[in-house]
């Protein structure tokens, strides 16, 4: 999925700070150099409902106020978001 995708698909934020993206979404990971993100997107009833998408800092400012771009978004949704933050880890 492109960038693009994903921000009108998932109404993801690019560019975005953690802090903003914490306050939107309740599943939100550090990790190393990025950003891990688990989403919920209601793809039907008895359909498979969560994302994974993965933020990169894009200055040296890794604070909660450092900037943060998208990086990649998942193209399959996921059963629950531990497996969509299992796929975020493995970008």
């Amino acid at each position: 999925m492109t960038i693009n995708e994903a921000m009108r698909t998932y109404r993801l934020p690019n560019p975005t700070t953690p802090e903003d993206l914490g306050c939107r979404w309740s599943k939100t990971l550090n990790f190393g150099d990025k950003v891990l993100l688990a989403g919920y997107y209601y793809n039907g009833k008895n359909k498979l409902c969560y994302f994974g998408a993965v933020y990169e800092y894009l200055t040296d400012d890794h604070t909660c106020e450092g900037t943060i771009g998208l990086a990649a978004a998942s193209e399959v949704s996921f059963e629950d978001d531990g497996h969509a933050i299992c796929w975020a880890m493995q970008q």
